[in-house]
């Protein structure tokens, strides 16, 4: 029962980190369209991100468990590190993707950073949460 108790907060943690990932990216997404290589521009990455957000947010409430967790620390960490790339370093265009080197700090992409780190450390601890083995134990105490 109290298992169920602290994934089901920690689960609605994440979800709420990664809501605010979602929203920043998804209203920002369009300010982004001229960014863009023959293939994919950082609106569209922008879009995938919230879309993913959302869809793991959604996921970690429904069933807190090791896989939603999972997805959750992925796109979380994702972001995270997406961010601090591109903030601290000009890697330029990578293959398909855009050259998205922005090396400002505004509001939205730091609580962006906030909600994507909040719930990637979250979504590690509900990852790393033992499981109930449903193991007795047998001492004679």
């Amino acid at each position: 029962m109290m298992r169920r108790v602290l994934s089901t907060g920690l689960a609605l943690v994440i979800a709420a980190g990664l809501a605010v990932d979602a929203y920043v990216h998804l209203h920002l997404a369009s300010d982004y369209a001229l960014v863009r290589t023959s293939v994919i521009s950082q609106a569209a990455l922008f879009r995938i991100e919230g879309i993913a957000a959302i869809i793991a947010a959604v996921a970690v409430v429904v069933r807190p468990n090791r896989w939603t967790a999972l997805l959750a620390f992925v796109i979380a960490a994702g972001g995270v590190v997406a961010v601090l790339i591109y903030t601290n370093t000009d890697p330029g265009r990578i293959g398909p993707l855009p050259d998205m080197y922005e090396p400002v700090w505004y509001s939205d992409k730091t609580n962006s950073l906030i909600g994507e780190a909040v719930a990637a450390v979250v979504a590690l601890v509900l990852l790393l949460i033992p499981r109930r083995t449903g193991l007795t134990h047998v001492d004679g105490s």
